[in-house]
Order: C-alpha cells, then structure tokens, then sequence
C-alpha cells in the first residue's frame, strides 16, 4: 500500500529549518527533538520516528522509526498510527502484518484522519487484513472523500459507476470524478472523459471529454493513451481543436490530502483557534479563514479537517466545526473587564519561524475601546504578532473576554505620526462573540459557565493551551 506523505506538523518546522541549517545545528535539532520524545511528547515521538524513517541527518532505521511511531501511536497520536499502519503494511521495521495495519489505520481514522480513512476502504476493497466487503470500502472512501481527497473521491466515483458496494448511479458517479479531475488526478479525468465520450451520467459532449482524455494522457495515464485515437475517430477535427483549447484552459484546483498537502508552502494562512464547546465547535476570526478552500487543525491528537458553519464578517468572528472531544474555554460578557486588567493569550504566532508549539503571551487592558474609539475592540498590551490571529483573551479567571484580532498598522501609524507603534494590539469584546453564538442556539446552549472563583495562573494558562489549536488554511 502506497505510502502517503503526511507527515506530522512538527516535523515540517523541523524539515523548514533544516532547510536552512546544515552539520552541526542539524544534529543539534535532531537531538533537541529526541530528548522530548524520551520525555514522551507524542508530536516529538511522531517526529523523531520520521528521523529515522527518512534518513534525513541520521541513518535510515526502520526497526528505530517504528519504535518510536508505536510510542506516538500507544498515546492516540493520529497521524503515527497511521504510519505505524504503514510499517505493517510493508513490513518496514516490523513483521508485515495486514492485519495489525488494519488495527492501527482504523484507529486513526476513527480521529477522521484522512489518509488512513482511505486505506481502509483500499484494505476493505481489497480485503488486506479483513474480509472484503464492498459496502464497508464505499463508507470509509465517502468519509475521505467528503474531505475533498481525490484518490478517494475517485474510488467512490468507481463504486458508484460499477454498482460495486453502492447501488449504480452514472450521475454520481460523474460528479465525483469530476471532483478528482479538477484536481489533476489522471485517473479521474480519464474516466470523466469517456463519461463525456458516451453520455455517461452527463450530456455527451465531445469536445469536454476530449480535454480530460487529454489531461489524462499528458500525465501517463495508459487508459487516457489507449482511449485517444478511438476517441479521434468518433469525433470531428473542429472537436478535437476545441478540446485542446479547453486543455490549455484548464486550470487545477488545490489537491487535498496529496504528498505535499501540508507542506508549508501550501497553506496560504494560518491563525489561532480556541474550543468553546467539548464536541468541536471553535472559534477564529473571519479575516483567518476568508476564502479558504480547505482548514486543517494542530490538535494533540494530531491533523484533522474543520469547516466553516458561520461568520460574523463585521465582527471579524468565524465558527467552525470538527469531530472529537476537546477541552473549551467558558466565555464571559466583557462589560466585567476593567481598565489594567491583567489578559492572556496562547496562540501560534509565526509557525514556519518560531514552531509549532503554543505561545503564552501575558498583558492588560491598555483600553476599553479600539482605534478611533471603536466600541467592539478591546486595545491590549498582550504582545501578539502575524498568527495570534483568532485566540482567545482570557481573564485571571480563565473566561475568555476577547478574541485577538489585529495590530495597529505599523506604516500607517508611521505616516501619521512619525514614529512606529509599540505593542499596540486589538482584540475584539467577548459581548460581541456572545451575540453571534446566540444567532446558533444548538452552540449558545452548550457553552460553559464562566468561572467566578479564583484560580491558580498556571491553571488558567494551562486551560488556554488546552483549548488553543493551530488552524491552517488551504
């Protein structure tokens, strides 16, 4: 079974700086890295068994790589069950065992990893380590498929086109091939082209099935190679050159869940989010997941997909939603907050520079309104930079009274007053948060009470890292 490469998010700080680090600082890192995972950080596990499994500053070990994912995956770690998945199915520092990798692909995708959601419908297809069953294979390929991954989609789509573990529907079929084409996968768009071909869940047309045999066939697809001269002759010289034209035009979408999908050139933003409910509601700001095709979490238990369920645009305020159990932060009106305060956040200000791990910041009330005297803004001392974006501003309580959102603009103020701004930052009033949960009375109803009794600040720090997870945006 092929191998995907997901790896883990602490490991792609580690791969940006060895980028740029050589020798010595490399073994440095390596070691910096080992000395977690023997202190048993399953991220620091995860990645360190990637050490070893790519070979990277330390020779190759298969044996150590598995060693160190089975310590990862013992901890509910999502993304090192499904290597460790892997290495049974391969037999890669293991004894190959298909139905060991079974137990530990379900495992993770039972977290809604997307990858090892598709193995398991590739094992339940193909029966590698259980009984094949077709019904079984449909449901994980759908579950991976909703998550926009093409290879899945792709599956489906076959399932659908064959009457293979779901009843035969040519429509759907098309839909999700055409779902996987757009995202390049030559498969997909060979067999959406002979659905165009012969008006197979769609109106034939010609000219469209030709450019995905095209597209097909450019990227070394067999079946697009054998296809293309029958389709020549089916067809007129003028549908073969509106074909070629409609190739050239064709412009991919972003493919999820690829080899390089979370690596750190793909994610066009990232910001803080911070749990408000113990079932996976969540909160960001609006500005963090503005057109985004596809959002991911750092959780503990490792990277899983979220969607948007509403925005608050004037507000700058986003609720989203994944599967799981998480720890939230009750959330309290901010009419309580008084001037000097003390607030904290923690947040992932920065990742590909300063890592991937939370970042505590501490500060007061500087202000009870924004610039220009804004009344939904709280102006803070917390010291906030590129990637704070969307955390929550607790109290000493640990109640959330704001959701960091913005600096002041450094140029502008330059322009205005001759001088930069220092540590002039903004974070939108929990008031305003509050009334735009009441507009989903399903989350309003669900949200914790605020506490009212005195707490230890390392308590109240350890609760905001708790329910903070790093949202990527794709």
């Amino acid at each position: 079974m092929k191998r995907a490469c997901l790896i883990c998010l602490l490991l792609l700080a580690i791969v940006v700086q060895l980028s740029a680090q050589q020798g010595e600082a490399n073994l440095k890192l390596f070691e910096e890295v080992k000395a977690k995972a023997e202190k048993g950080e399953a991220f620091a596990q995860c990645a360190l068994a990637e050490f070893y499994y790519g070979g990277k500053i330390v020779t190759q070990d298969y044996v150590e790589a598995a060693k160190w994912f089975h310590k990862a995956a013992d901890q509910g770690f999502a993304e090192a069950q499904f290597f460790l998945g892997n290495n049974y199915s391969e037999g890669e520092g293991v004894t190959q065992d298909a139905v060991e990798a079974v137990k530990w692909f379900r495992k993770a995708a039972e977290q809604n990893y997307l990858w090892a959601q598709y193995n398991m419908g590739v094992c339940y297809d193909k029966g590698n380590g259980v009984v094949k069953d077709e019904v079984e294979a449909m449901k994980w390929y759908r579950k991976a498929a909703e998550q926009n991954f093409a290879e899945a989609q792709l599956c489906l789509g076959n399932g659908y086109a064959r009457g293979n573990g779901v009843a035969k529907d040519e429509i759907e079929a098309a839909k999700l091939f055409r779902k996987a084409a757009e995202q390049n996968l030559p498969d997909a768009q060979c067999n959406l082209g002979v659905s165009y071909a012969y008006g197979l869940g769609v109106p034939k047309d010609y000219a469209e099935g030709y450019k995905w045999i095209l597209l097909a066939a450019a990227k070394n697809s067999e079946h697009a190679k054998k296809f293309m001269p029958v389709l020549e002759n089916m067809i007129s010289p003028e549908q073969i050159a509106e074909g070629q034209k409609l190739a050239r035009e064709f412009k991919p979408h972003k493919k999820s869940g690829s080899d390089n999908s979370t690596s750190p050139e793909n994610p066009f933003a990232s910001g803080t989010g911070f749990f408000i409910t113990d079932d996976g509601y969540l909160i960001t700001n609006n500005h963090v997941v503005k057109d985004a095709t596809q959002i991911r979490l750092v959780t503990s238990v490792g990277l899983i997909v979220a969607k948007v369920i509403r925005v608050d645009a004037a507000n700058d305020l986003a609720l989203l939603k994944t599967e799981g159990r998480f720890s939230p932060l009750p959330v309290t009106v901010s009419r309580t907050v008084k001037l000097g305060g003390t607030v904290a956040t923690v947040g992932f200000p920065n990742p590909g520079l300063q890592g991937f791990a939370p970042k505590f910041a501490r500060g007061e009330i500087a202000s009870l309104s924004g610039a220009a005297d804004d009344p939904r803004y709280f102006q803070i001392s917390v010291p906030v930079q590129p990637g704070n974006s969307g955390g929550a501003l607790v109290d000493e309580h640990g109640n959330v009274v704001g959701v960091v959102s913005a600096k002041l603009n450094a140029s502008v103020a330059l322009a205005a007053t001759g001088a930069l701004p220092e540590n002039v930052n903004y974070a939108v009033k929990s008031s305003f948060l509050l009334s735009f949960l009441e507009s989903v009375p399903a989350v309003s109803a669900k949200l914790k009470e605020p506490v009212t009794t005195d707490r230890k600040f390392e308590d109240v720090v350890k609760s905001a890292q708790d329910a903070a997870v790093l949202v990527l945006v794709y």
